[in-house]
């Protein structure tokens, strides 16, 4: 009887998924942002202002069925170029090797999303909170568009993002946890 159950539901699930659409990711209506602690005592948020991406999107049943996106290393931002400049070398994102960062969708189940994020030549499984699943809508000049919000942690020394300096009262001066947030907004191709 389970197997019948599982085979039922899992003929539901790729069913749903070929009723999805394909939108490409509106750059101009959407962000990719993070945070990370710094000198111990406050955050520093940043934003990638270059990126590109795509997604399959059921919007009656809100599921995610592919994304695939990429990110220009060089459009990071802090609002700090000194800072931005650092973030660039080799104990960072090492820009000149590896010029931009991957993510791609492995599953969307409830309110998770597990992805493979692929920063240097490093991919890691990370599994991230997805909400503010849209319904479609038509803007004013007839495109349909939908969107979503991905929140997450990631360990940036995971990545080889291995920069640090030890404060003269102890702690470090760059936290390891990043908090990233995407917020997703795509126009139907």
């Amino acid at each position: 009887m389970k197997a019948i159950h599982s085979l039922i539901l899992g003929t539901v699930l790729s069913l749903g998924s070929l009723y999805a659409a394909s939108y490409k990711v509106d750059t101009v209506h959407s962000t990719i942002e993070f945070k990370v602690r710094h000198m111990m005592v406050s955050n520093t948020k940043g934003v990638f202002e270059k990126f590109s991406g795509h997604y399959n999107y059921d919007a009656k049943t809100k599921q995610i069925s592919s994304l695939v996106g990429t990110v220009d290393i060089n459009s990071v931002n802090t609002r700090e170029a000194k800072r931005d400049a650092h973030l660039k070398k080799d104990d960072f994102f090492d820009l000149a090797k590896y010029p931009t960062m991957s993510l791609k969708l492995v599953k969307h189940q409830g309110d998770k999303v597990i992805l493979d994020l692929t920063i240097k030549e490093t991919t890691k499984r990370v599994t991230f909170n997805v909400d503010d699943l849209s319904s479609e809508s038509k803007d004013p000049w007839g495109n349909y568009r939908t969107g979503f919000v991905i929140t997450g942690k990631i360990n940036r020394k995971d990545y080889g993002l291995s920069f640090n300096k030890v404060l003269d009262t102890g702690g470090i001066a760059v936290g390891n946890e990043v908090k990233i947030t995407m917020e997703l907004a795509g126009i139907k191709k």
